[in-house]
């Protein structure tokens, strides 16, 4: 009852902070503020106090609660289907795909530089030589979600939007490879053998039946909803399929000799809305109604991403150091990335400009990355573990502000007047009207 009362009231939370920030005036986007107010009811400040449903009392309350978490990630992947719809494809397919795969490529490159430098220079005890490759593997992953949610609040339309979407989520898929060939070396290198299986076959086939499982998903949802005469009803088909692919997506079959059959859900659920909106004639409505519903699963989603954000790794200086380095070069790899990559394509000035700074945001895919990383050891897994929550902690705050940031200087999102722009342009359109009745009657 307690956890239950404790993610209402983080909820509403959220939603208070939202309303604090406007008052305020701070011009920040709704994810920034649902994360904060995560912090605020999360194990380190509220929940420390004691007093059951005010906070969680720690980490475990949190993740006792993660199947919101799931439900939400699955539809903000279902929801970024929606963006290959072929028609548009047409148009950004090939571009999104090259881009897609050399910013994620890049960031691993450069973060793998950095940091093996990093362990010459530090020491092996204080960054071990596999620490560092995993961490570069990691470094290809972006977050989805937060960047989805500035895009939606703020009605982002335009060329750089149209590209940012299918960007992010192509790059679950590239990160899977990534990470799989980086994390396979670091492996071998802490002691173990260089395995084809683990680094090529076992990714490969995860991304290949998350794409049929998504497609043999979506094609029987196209086909039921057609059983159905209300969109009413076609909704809660559809709900129904989406939270019926995350189950599924979590199963993983054992084929011998170390092959195994996994899925993504990210990926599953993405191939999902991507076969529903190609083939569906309700697609558009139901897509429509869909982000109605969605609205609070979201903000919970945010909240209890910033209740989970553990704020005892500043206790570690070097996992600081190490994790400012991260940041900053995870960060230059997207930004060169997708600048360099995006000019070959002959893309507009404006997306070559801004599109690496949408795309500096990380989350949930490579705390992911970080759970498979434990098997280098505790000693080494807690170590990762440490210095990418430092990084997505940071991540989290002020990367929907930058792209917001990016998206307004590119021109799109609509600019609006605040409330109190809007009061003086009216009273100074009253004073002079004013004065002009003035004038009629003194002549």
């Amino acid at each position: 009852m307690s956890t239950l009362l404790a993610t209402a009231f983080a909820l509403f939370a959220g939603l208070m902070m939202t309303r604090l920030f406007k008052k305020l005036n701070l011009k920040l986007p709704d994810v920034t503020a649902f994360l904060i107010a995560g912090v605020i009811v999360g194990p380190y400040v509220l929940g420390a106090i004691g007093v059951p449903g005010l906070g969680f009392g720690s980490i475990e309350e949190v993740e006792s609660v993660s199947v919101i978490s799931s439900v939400a990630l699955g539809f903000i992947a279902f929801d970024i289907g929606n963006e290959f719809r072929l028609g548009q494809l047409k148009h950004t397919g090939k571009t999104a795909t090259v881009i897609g795969i050399i910013q994620a490529v890049l960031a691993t490159v450069f973060v793998d530089a950095v940091m093996i430098a990093l362990h010459f220079v530090l020491g092996p005890e204080v960054l071990p030589l596999p620490v560092a490759i995993t961490l570069g593997a990691i470094a290809s992953a972006t977050a989805p979600a937060a960047t989805l949610m500035v895009v939606r609040q703020y009605k982002a339309k335009g060329p750089l939007t149209d590209l940012l979407l299918p960007i992010v989520a192509l790059d679950d898929a590239v990160g899977l490879v990534v990470f799989a060939v980086s994390f396979g070396i670091a492996m071998a290198i802490d002691g173990g053998s260089l395995s084809v299986v683990s680094i090529a076959v076992n990714p490969l086939l995860e991304i290949i039946f998350s794409l049929i499982l998504g497609s043999v998903m979506g094609w029987l949802l196209t086909k039921l909803e057609k059983l159905f005469f209300s969109n009413s009803n076609r909704l809660s088909l559809t709900i129904a399929f989406v939270i019926m692919t995350i189950a599924l997506s979590s199963i993983e079959i054992e084929l011998g000799g170390g092959v195994k059959i996994g899925f993504s859900s990210l990926l599953v659920c993405m191939m999902l809305g991507t076969i529903f909106c190609n083939l569906s004639e309700y697609s558009v409505d139901i897509m429509q109604r869909s982000a109605k519903w969605t609205v609070p699963v979201y903000a919970v989603f945010f909240v209890l991403s910033g209740a989970e954000l553990e704020l005892g790794v500043f206790r570690y200086p070097l996992t600081i150091l190490v994790g400012v380095v991260y940041i900053l070069v995870r960060c230059l790899g997207k930004y060169l990335g997708a600048r360099w990559s995006s000019k070959a394509m002959h893309c507009e000035e404006k997306v070559v400009k801004h599109l690496g700074i949408t795309l500096f945001p990380q989350a949930g895919v490579a705390l992911g990355m970080v759970v498979s990383a434990q098997a280098l050891g505790p000693v080494y897994g807690q170590m990762i573990r440490n210095i990418i929550l430092f990084s997505v902690l940071i991540y989290e705050l002020f990367g929907p502000l930058l792209t917001k940031r990016a998206l307004m200087d590119a021109g799109e999102i609509p600019v609006k007047r605040s409330d109190t722009e809007h009061r003086e342009r009216f009273e100074k359109k009253e004073k002079i009207e004013h004065r002009s009745r003035i004038l009629r009657h003194q002549n």
